[in-house]
């Protein structure tokens, strides 16, 4: 359920209207809008009469939410959520963020020289793995905090933010130093008592679709880090497993509007694992954009034949280059901008 207040509502009537509900057996959550302050009530009550609510001082309407997502709702924050990342990055709003790097961090050399090219070509966030889930066991798994560490200095050397995936809640305090964003991988999209710790940190997390989930799964998850008091979710459309093999994975592009117009939370496209092919990463990229993404995850290696992990789905810098420039002619045209 979501209490709308009446614009210019006093914070004693806001606080009543908290004690209220909160007396009634709900866990509130407070959004405040640029016009009016909306309340989230999650709980379930079916003998509660929302007349006890709507009656009370400051309160303009109270509105059943029928999703099972409460939070996540664009419900909840019809204006949309603008996340904030830091050094006036910002996921939502009107720039189309790029955030692009190896898939795995391999060396100091390596990440050094990959931040350098992608931060001159408009790349404000770095990626890379540390830990990397692999399929196979015996596969590259990542260096763990040395390549964390790797990953910070070749970021902070080019002005950049970092992004790279907790596969474990032990893993949280240890990255805090970091990494500005967290990402959960589609493995993970459902590890619910990872979501749960990342809840109570203040620190942006990336969730990425499970390769086999629907898009109310994949909300639902969100609604788990949210529930937490961290409403600071940005989600990641990375594409789906379904029986077309041609593609690593279906990059499924409606799911972009589909989630704006079912929730307030910015999402960004990954056409890298989405397509699992180089050739097939601008084109999607592009796609991406045009539907209305808030930003893009691309995978970027200076010798992607020698790449560790995923080299096939890595774009040369001189690809990226080149799609950068497509993105922003492709940007204003749907009324975003690529920094």
């Amino acid at each position: 359920m979501v209490v709308v207040m009446q614009a210019g509502a006093s914070e004693e009537q806001i606080q009543r209207v908290i004690d209220r509900l909160v007396s009634l057996g709900f866990d509130v959550h407070r959004s405040t809008g640029v016009k009016h302050t909306v309340l989230g009530a999650v709980g379930v009550h079916p003998e509660f009469d929302p007349r006890d609510i709507e009656l009370l001082d400051g309160v303009r309407e109270v509105v059943r939410i029928t999703q099972p997502y409460k939070l996540a709702s664009r419900a909840f924050r019809p204006e949309g959520t603008v996340v904030e990342l830091g050094k006036n990055v910002q996921v939502g709003g009107t720039d189309v963020v790029v955030m692009a790097g190896p898939c795995a961090v391999e060396s100091a050399d390596q990440i050094r020289r990959i931040a350098e090219q992608v931060a001159r070509l408009g790349a404000k966030v770095l990626r890379g793995g540390a830990f990397k889930p692999r399929t196979s066991p015996y596969t590259f798994q990542g260096l763990g905090e040395k390549g964390l560490a790797m990953l910070r200095e070749a970021a902070d050397r080019n002005g950049q933010l970092v992004v790279s995936e907790v596969m474990d809640p032990s893993q949280i305090s240890m990255m805090l130093p970091y990494v500005d964003l967290f990402q959960v991988g589609a493995r993970n999209m459902q590890n619910y008592h990872l979501l749960r710790a990342l809840g109570t940190v203040t620190r942006p997390v990336l969730l990425k679709r499970g390769m086999s989930a629907t898009i109310e799964e994949l909300l639902l998850s969100a609604e788990y880090i949210m529930a937490g008091g961290n409403y600071d979710v940005i989600l990641c459309e990375r594409g789906i497993r379904t029986f077309e093999n041609y593609t690593r994975n279906t990059l499924d592009i409606a799911a972009i509007p589909v989630i704006k117009k079912l929730s307030h939370l910015p999402i960004i496209a990954d056409p890298s694992h989405g397509t699992g092919r180089r050739d097939k990463v601008a084109p999607m990229a592009r796609a991406a954009v045009a539907a209305g993404a808030d930003g893009l995850l691309i995978e970027v290696h200076h010798e992607p034949e020698r790449a560790l992990s995923d080299g096939a789905q890595s774009l040369y810098v001189e690809q990226f280059a080149q799609l950068m420039a497509e993105l922003r002619i492709i940007a204003p045209a749907v009324g975003r901008r690529i920094a």
